[in-house]
C-alpha cells in the first residue's frame, strides 16, 4: 500500500506532497519551512529517503535543500537546472526506488514548458502508475505559465508545454491522479484551477493543452497572460544559489518609540490584523496586509526588495504565522514587531487614524458627483469584464509608485472582494488622501445602480 499526503500551503496557491509506503517516502517541491514535512513523515512513521524538485521555483523559497540536508535524504534536482550546491542530477528516464516493500519507484518524465528544464515525477507501484507529481506543467484545467524565465522563450516555452502534456496523455493510464504544485492560486498558473483532484483521463476531456491543437493553444494562452509579482525575479536566484535555513524565532519587540522612528525613516510598518479592525484605528502611516489573506504574495509583491519591515499583530499566533508565511517568499527576519492593541504601539497623545468602509450600495448613492474619485486596484484581466463607467484603473502592485496619478477628491477603493481594497486604502491613508474603503463583492456594484462598462 502507499500513500500520498498534501502538504497545502495556501497563501501562495500551490501545494507539496509527501509520498511513501510503510518504511520510507519522497518529499515533492517542499515548501522552505520543512518542519511541517518532517511532522507529516513522522505522523506517517516513516523515513524521508528521498527529496525531488520538479523545477527550480519562481514563486517561492524551496525548502528541498534543507530538508535533504537534516533528513540526509538524497536531493533531486532536474539535470539541466543550473544550481550552485550538491544535488543528485535528473534525468528523463531516471527510476529512484522510494519504498521497495511496497513496490513503490519513482520515474522522471521530462516536461519542459514552465521551465526548460522541468520534469515530472511518476509514482509506480509494481510497475503501475499510480499517480504524477506534475508541478508547474499539466494543471487541473490549465498549465504553468511559460514566461517566468525568459520573455525571447516564453512562445517556444508555450509549445512545450502542449507537448508535455500530450507525452503525459499519452504515456499515462486514465486513472491516473495528477498532483501539480501550482493552481490553487499561484501566480505561476496561466489560470486557475477549478477543483482540487484531477487525474490523466479528466484531463484530456477537459484540458485545453489537450483539447486544443497547439497554435490556438498557444495563441489563447499567451493572450491570458496577467502581470508577474515584482518579487518573483529574486526566487529563482535564491533557489539556485541554495537557500539558507530559516529562523522562525520572534522578532525583537518594538515599543511606540521604536515604531515612530521607523515609520519616520522611510520603513514599513505592516499591521497584520483584518481589514475591519484596521480601518477603526491603526497607526498612522502604517500599511495593513491581513494576515488572513495572501500576505505573502501581496507585501512581497508592493514592498521595495530588502526594505526593513515591521510587523503590528494582534496576537504572538498572528505574528507566528505571518513570519512562517513570509519566509516561503524571501523576506527572512523581520527588523521589529509588537502584538495586542493600536494603543500599545502608539506614543502618549497620538490617536488612531481611521477611514470609513462602504458597500458598492453607498458608493452609488455618492457616484458619479464631483470630487468623488472611484479608484478600481483589480488587475487588467478582472477589469476587462467589467468596471464602473467613470473609475481610475491602477493595479494594487503598482499603486505605490502611482499614487501622483489619482486625482484630487475622496477616493473610493475597491477590488473584487475587498481585500487589495483594504492594502490600497491603507497606502491612500498613509499618503494623506480622504479615502473609503468599499469592502463588497464586485458583483454588487451592477446590482446597487452603479453603471458597469464591459469592452
Amino acid at each position: 500500500m502507499f500513500f500520498v499526503d498534501t502538504i497545502e500551503v495556501p497563501g501562495l496557491g500551490n501545494r507539496s506532497y509527501l509520498a511513501g509506503g510503510e518504511e520510507s517516502a519522497v518529499a515533492v517541491d517542499p515548501p522552505r519551512d520543512v518542519d511541517r514535512v518532517i511532522a507529516a513523515a513522522a505522523r506517517r512513521g516513516v523515513r524521508i529517503s528521498q527529496v525531488v524538485e520538479t523545477h527550480v521555483h519562481n514563486d517561492y523559497v524551496t525548502g528541498g535543500l534543507e530538508l535533504a540536508r537534516v533528513t540526509g535524504a538524497a536531493y533531486r534536482v532536474p539535470g539541466g537546472a543550473r544550481v550552485s550546491f550538491a544535488r543528485v542530477p535528473v534525468r528523463d528516464g531516471d527510476r529512484t526506488e522510494i519504498d521497495t516493500d511496497a513496490g513503490l519507484t519513482l520515474r522522471a518524465l521530462a516536461t519542459p514548458g514552465h521551465t526548460p528544464h522541468h520534469t515530472s515525477y511518476v509514482l509506480e507501484e509494481n510497475g503501475t502508475a499510480v499517480a504524477v507529481f506534475t508541478g508547474g506543467s499539466l494543471l487541473i484545467g490549465t498549465v504553468g505559465r511559460p514566461d517566468l524565465v525568459e520573455p525571447r522563450l516564453t512562445e517556444q516555452l508555450a509549445r512545450a508545454q502542449h507537448a508535455s502534456a500530450h507525452r503525459l496523455a499519452a504515456m499515462l493510464p486514465e486513472e491516473t491522479a495528477v498532483l501539480p504544485t501550482h493552481g490553487f492560486g499561484s501566480f505561476c498558473s496561466s489560470s486557475q484551477a477549478e477543483g482540487d483532484a484531477t487525474t490523466i483521463g479528466k484531463e484530456k476531456a477537459s484540458n485545453e493543452a489537450l483539447t486544443r491543437d497547439v497554435d490556438t493553444f498557444v495563441a489563447d494562452l499567451l493572450a491570458g497572460l496577467d502581470d508577474i509579482p515584482a518579487y518573483y525575479t529574486h526566487m529563482g536566484p535564491a533557489n539556485a544559489a541554495g537557500p539558507e535555513p530559516v529562523d522562525l524565532t520572534p522578532p525583537a519587540v518594538a515599543d511606540a518609540e521604536e515604531i515612530a522612528a521607523r515609520l519616520a525613516a522611510g520603513e514599513w510598518v505592516v499591521d497584520l490584523r483584518n481589514r475591519v479592525a484596521f480601518a477603526a484605528g491603526h497607526v498612522s502611516g502604517s500599511f495593513n496586509f491581513e494576515a488572513e489573506g495572501q500576505l505573502a504574495t501581496y507585501l512581497a509583491w508592493l514592498i521595495p526588495w530588502g526594505k526593513p519591515v515591521t510587523l503590528l499583530a494582534g496576537s504572538p499566533e498572528q505574528l507566528a504565522a505571518a513570519q512562517r508565511e513570509l519566509v516561503r517568499v524571501g523576506i527572512d527576519r523581520p527588523a521589529a514587531s509588537a502584538t495586542g492593541e493600536p494603543s500599545a504601539w502608539m506614543r502618549e497623545g497620538e490617536t488612531p487614524a481611521t477611514f470609513p468602509r462602504a458597500t458598492f450600495a453607498d458608493l452609488a448613492r455618492r457616484h458619479p458627483a464631483e470630487g468623488v474619485v472611484v479608484l478600481d486596484v483589480r488587475r487588467g484581466s478582472e477589469r476587462a469584464g467589467g468596471h464602473i463607467e467613470g473609475s481610475v484603473h491602477i493595479p494594487v502592485h503598482l499603486l505605490p509608485r502611482r499614487l501622483g496619478e489619482i486625482p484630487d477628491g475622496e477616493v473610493w477603493v475597491h477590488c473584487a472582494g475587498g481585500m487589495r481594497a483594504a492594502i490600497a486604502a491603507s497606502l491612500l491613508d498613509a499618503a494623506g488622501r480622504d479615502v473609503v474603503a468599499v469592502d463588497d463583492s464586485f458583483d454588487a456594484a451592477e446590482q446597487a445602480g452603479l453603471t458597469v462598462r464591459t469592452p
